[in-house]
């Protein structure tokens, strides 16, 4: 691992300060792990809830005395100096206290909008923790970071992440991508001897057919294995919105781009992955080369997990390398055209650290280097809404998660989904409808919507978007962009 070199030899004996908003369980493993890193310190916790952001400290090993409850400035300069842990309800305070970066773990997409456009505006790197707001307007908050001579990242240990890294490090192999995805933390655990399958603590018992359907995969026979499966577990989603927010964000850092919209996801065990997720010239059940996509894994119960890790399937162009990466390991496809390569793991905020530092002392992204908005995630009825219905959020029964491309906030065209959520229907909307921007009552005075704005002018239309349309799905390389 050459981190430790390229820390030492960029900033020498230097600590990197981090301010944290939002304590959630994903933020205060960030904080906790930090007290064993001794290149980074997290001296203030922001939260609307006071007691979590406490508990954030006190999990990580502080004692109250440690701890000064700050509702200013002044006294979170006198804390953070006096060495104590600075716990504040007004996330804006952490913006004027000497912090390098912000890490914004709120979840809101609104108040992530505004953390992150103030913390650029400030001069700190910003370490993006919240999907919500990266998946709706992160290449506008990437571009105000550019200008501003600051780094705007996604992290290692949230998923599209660390797959941006995965596929990055593969085509900087000359591997090409033929898909790259997520395994879902949701996994289908097969007893054979009991003729059971259990999918999110909920067991099914399983017939013949079933049985088969979740036996092995035979080449020539993926997309009769996968319908087979998804059937099996029509009771249940078979992709949340969360997983299908993650993989628009990838989207537009990698130019992988989905197969169908709302993702096949099937139910796959690993040794599977690269006979199903490549393209259906190679046997698999992919239209396109180059998607984004996730999988549920199945393994027995005497198999480990995959842990919500991230996997590509890969192509190499020459037999000689195929051969060595097959025999070193890589699961092929039966035809031997593309090879799995997987990260069993994603760790959370304990390995967010590792972006945090890489923003602080190098000077760069652990996630995308470039940030385009390739796609959007939108919100279908799945169930009639009624004028004045306040929208929920992910995991709304009435709203399902959909990827499609990238097109301005305009009337008649798909509202991006975190635009819509928390915010009031104008209009009814029947099932089966993608909810569009005219159909929602535009919050006023929201950071959101106005960043969201900025994005559709500078990208989404003339020469970028027609850049944007002819190079999606291509590893750009040295391919100039228009400005």
């Amino acid at each position: 691992m050459i981190y430790r070199p390229l820390f030492d030899r960029a900033r020498p004996g230097r600590t990197v300060r981090a301010g944290v908003i939002g304590a959630g369980n994903y933020a205060t493993a960030v904080v906790t792990q930090s007290a064993s890193i001794p290149r980074l310190d997290v001296p203030a916790v922001a939260d609307v809830d006071v007691d979590a952001a406490r508990q954030a400290f006190l999990q990580a090993g502080y004692a109250e005395a440690d701890l000064a409850v700050c509702e200013n400035r002044k006294a979170a300069l006198k804390a953070i100096e006096q060495g104590r842990r600075a716990v504040t309800a007004d996330a804006m305070l952490l913006m004027d206290v000497p912090l390098d970066v912000i890490v914004e773990a709120t979840g809101a997409p609104e108040a992530g909008a505004r953390h992150a456009q103030a913390a650029i505006a400030h001069g700190k790197h910003v370490a993006m923790v919240n999907k919500e707001t990266d998946v709706t307007v992160g290449p506008a908050l990437k571009a105000l970071a550019d200008r501003a001579g600051v780094v705007y990242t996604a992290v290692d240990g949230d998923q599209h992440g660390l797959l941006m890294g995965l596929v990055d490090w593969a085509r900087e192999l000359g591997l090409e991508v033929l898909c790259g995805g997520k395994f879902r933390n949701a996994e289908v655990v097969l007893n054979a001897a009991a003729a059971t399958a259990t999918l999110e603590d909920r067991a099914k018992k399983l017939d013949a057919d079933g049985m088969r359907a979740l036996g092995p995969m035979p080449p020539g026979q993926v997309a009769d294995i996968v319908q087979a499966r998804r059937a099996l577990f029509a009771d249940r989603p078979h992709i949340r919105t969360s997983d299908v927010g993650e993989m628009a964000i990838a989207a537009n850092a990698t130019g992988l781009l989905p197969d169908v919209d709302a993702l096949h996801c099937p139910v796959l065990r690993a040794s599977e992955v690269a006979e199903a997720m490549c393209p259906r010239e190679d046997g698999g059940m992919l239209r396109q080369r180059g998607a984004i996509d996730a999988v549920t894994c199945l393994r027995r119960p005497s198999e480990a997990g995959l842990g919500g890790g991230v996997f590509t399937v890969v192509a190499c162009e020459n037999a000689y390398s195929r051969r060595i990466m097959t025999g070193k390991g890589l699961a092929p496809n039966s035809r031997g055209t593309a090879s799995l390569v997987y990260r069993p793991y994603h760790l959370c905020g304990v390995e967010t650290a590792m972006s945090i530092l890489c923003a602080g002392l190098l000077g760069v992204p652990t996630g995308a280097a470039e940030l385009l908005p390739r796609v959007d995630l939108v919100a279908q009825a799945t169930a009639d809404l009624k004028a004045g219905e306040t929208l929920a959020g992910d995991h709304s029964p009435k709203l399902k998660a959909l990827m499609r491309p990238a097109q301005p906030v305009a009337s008649g065209a798909p509202l991006p989904f975190y635009m819509a959520s928390g915010n009031a229907l104008a209009v009814d909307v029947p099932a089966g409808e993608v909810i569009t921007a005219d159909q929602v009552v535009r919050p006023a005075g929201s950071v959101l919507w106005g960043l969201r704005t900025e994005q559709d002018k500078q990208f989404l239309g003339g020469k970028m978007a027609q850049w944007i349309t002819e190079n999606a799905g291509i590893d750009r390389g040295s391919r100039d962009r228009p400005e």
